[in-house]
């Protein structure tokens, strides 16, 4: 008994523009799980977050999308605020560096080490 053509392929018999109706709303429910899941985690991520701005207070989807892009922006400014200060703390050292270096060769020029020199040059040391 061989099986019929008609029970082992039943997608055989439906043209390609049927079978991608049959399968467009199923990938979109796929599409849209993703995009649900997505959102579910962000707000669980940001779970403390939302809170302090919006206590007590169901947060729909778009509403955790707008609050993630903000806190999202907030912090991207914070490490860029973080990032120029330890560049101005660095370039501060690197400038009182140079200047210590400009002060000993000056002070070394001077074969003659009076007192101030010498309270100088311990002050610099420190």
């Amino acid at each position: 008994m061989a099986p019929s053509a008609v029970f082992m392929e039943p997608d055989s018999l439906l043209t390609p523009k049927e079978k991608n109706k049959l399968r467009k709303p199923v990938v979109e429910k796929m599409r849209r799980d993703r995009i649900n899941s997505s959102i579910e985690q962000l707000k669980l991520l940001l779970e403390k977050e939302f809170q302090r701005h919006q206590p007590n207070s169901k947060l729909e989807k778009a509403d955790v999308l707008e609050m993630t892009v903000s806190y999202l922006k907030q912090q991207s400014q914070l490490q860029m605020k973080r990032s120029f200060h330890k560049s101005s703390q660095f370039d501060f050292r690197e400038g009182y560096s140079r200047c210590l270096q400009e002060a000993f060769h000056f002070l070394s020029l001077h074969k003659v080490r009076t007192e101030t020199q010498t309270k100088l040059l311990s002050h610099f040391q420190k």
